[in-house]
């Protein structure tokens, strides 16, 4: 399992306009891989994009950035923006206002964000995520954010790659992130509110602000490698034995390195 950091969500300004979510991470699954005995495989799990942060007109949050193993790579959530601008794109991409195109995600890793709700009140629209597109806002509230994916690799079915929410107008509500680390955004209620980050090591896209407030930080990544036995056939990561299964977890760079005995892994 390999999942990228999500994307920073957008900051608003002083137009009382919210800011939209930020896309989830890419999220690859690979079965049946074949590796190399006594091989180091270098291993990098991308950190969550850079808040957008508060100010005239808003700024838009950081692209999330890669994660990678064994030649493949997943794409960093694409960063949430201000009103006035097109979604970023990414793993998943991220959403927009009413006027706007939103971002696209990757295929095979995540969806599209959302776009904003129509005049005149502009709710933003929220990030894609790994199991849905981002939702689209209302006149006033914000969209929810894309629904992330699960997977059962450490042992329990945890779900990654989740979408921030879009950011409300003035007084309306906030988007929620979507399920799998995404942030909620800020909600409108005639005050600045930021957008909530996304949950660390899920890939998660941020929350967008409403008002004249800052965006969220996106979500660490995560890279997962599982092989069937009770045996430790490699070192690298921290290592768990759920029933039937070796299990290393990444949650930052390292390298993983299998064992010279063994000819042959298939990571489950």
């Amino acid at each position: 399992l390999i999942v990228a950091g999500g994307g920073g969500g957008g900051g608003g300004g002083q137009n009382l306009v919210g800011a939209s979510g930020a896309g989830a991470g890419g999220y690859l699954f690979f079965s049946n891989q074949t590796l190399t005995s006594s091989t180091p495989y270098s291993v990098t799990v991308g950190g969550g994009g850079t808040a957008g942060v508060a100010g005239p007109g808003g700024a838009s949050g950081g692209q999330g950035n890669p994660s990678t193993f064994n030649s493949s790579t997943a794409t960093g959530g694409g960063g949430g923006v201000r009103f006035g601008l097109n979604g970023n794109n990414g793993g998943s991409g991220s959403g927009c206002d009413y006027a706007n195109s939103a971002g696209s995600g990757t295929p095979g890793q995540g969806n599209n964000g959302g776009i904003g709700g129509n005049a005149p009140y502009f709710g933003a629209g929220a990030g894609g995520g790994a199991g849905a597109p981002g939702g689209t806002g209302s006149t006033s509230n914000g969209g929810t954010g894309g629904s992330g994916t699960a997977s059962p690799i450490s042992g329990t079915p945890v779900t990654y790659a989740g979408g921030g929410g879009g950011g409300a107008y003035s007084f309306g509500t906030g988007g929620l992130g979507g399920a799998g680390g995404g942030g909620n955004a800020g909600n409108g209620q005639g005050s600045a509110d930021a957008g909530s980050p996304g949950s660390p090591n899920t890939g998660g896209g941020a929350g967008g602000a409403s008002n004249n407030a800052a965006g969220g930080t996106g979500g660490s990544g995560i890279v997962i490698i599982r092989y069937a036995g009770a045996t430790e056939l490699a070192t690298g990561g921290s290592i768990s034995t759920p029933s039937g299964y070796v299990v290393h977890t990444f949650t930052g760079g390292g390298t993983f390195t299998t064992n010279a005995a063994t000819l042959r892994y298939l990571i489950n």
